[in-house]
């Protein structure tokens, strides 16, 4: 699903016209990605939880020359899923 269709699914859920849903839609990923590049976490009871972590610089390789390379230190995001979320997906 892109955010198009997430558009129209929430449009037809909701009763409410598509350019509010997808200004709405707009408004939360904003807010979130703000969120999380203050280093905040989001949690969302029963969906999951977003947070930032840290990956250490690391040695790597070029796989085209072989070449011993650094790979510089990078924030990351990761999500975690909730419980509810964990069971929907699998059946339970």
């Amino acid at each position: 699903m892109n955010k198009q269709e997430l558009v129209d699914a929430v449009a037809a859920a909701t009763g409410d016209t598509k350019s509010s849903v997808g200004e709405a839609i707009d408004a939360i990923l904003d807010v979130v990605t703000t969120t999380l590049a203050r280093g905040d976490t989001v949690q969302l009871i029963g969906f999951g939880s977003f947070s930032t972590g840290a990956r250490a610089e690391r040695a790597g390789r070029n796989p085209s020359t072989g070449e011993t390379i650094t790979i510089p230190a990078a924030k990351t995001v990761k999500f975690t899923a909730g419980k509810s979320f964990k069971d929907l997906v699998n059946g339970a």
